[in-house]
């Protein structure tokens, strides 16, 4: 595991813990999903104006993203659209007798 991938993976965990943290603190101002359609908000969306914790919130929300995509780029499959092969060769090596040695033809001695 490369030194990019841990960084990322860090940054990931504490993301994704403030993210949780960030959440909870917010208090409900919304009407939820019945203000999406029938709110009273003069605009489509909704008002655009949000304190510190909304703006950080997605802010982290896209740190966590972009750590995650990071992290499933740096991980992916290094043959190309061969992850049944790959899996198939794994299970062959899984499945040979552990107790059976490799090295030794005859298997009573």
């Amino acid at each position: 595991m490369g030194f990019l991938s841990i960084v990322l993976i860090v940054f990931f965990v504490i993301s994704a813990i403030l993210l949780i943290i960030l959440v909870l603190l917010q208090d409900e101002q919304g009407e939820g999903l019945g203000g999406i359609f029938g709110g009273g908000s003069s605009t489509a969306f909704g008002s655009r104006s949000g304190n510190i914790l909304t703006k950080f919130t997605s802010i982290l929300g896209a740190i966590f993203l972009i750590c995650s995509f990071g992290l499933a780029w740096i991980n992916k499959t290094p043959e190309k659209g061969d992850v049944l092969g790959a899996a198939r060769r794994e299970t062959a090596q899984e499945s040979q007798e552990w107790w059976i040695s490799p090295e030794s033809d005859n298997p009573s001695e």
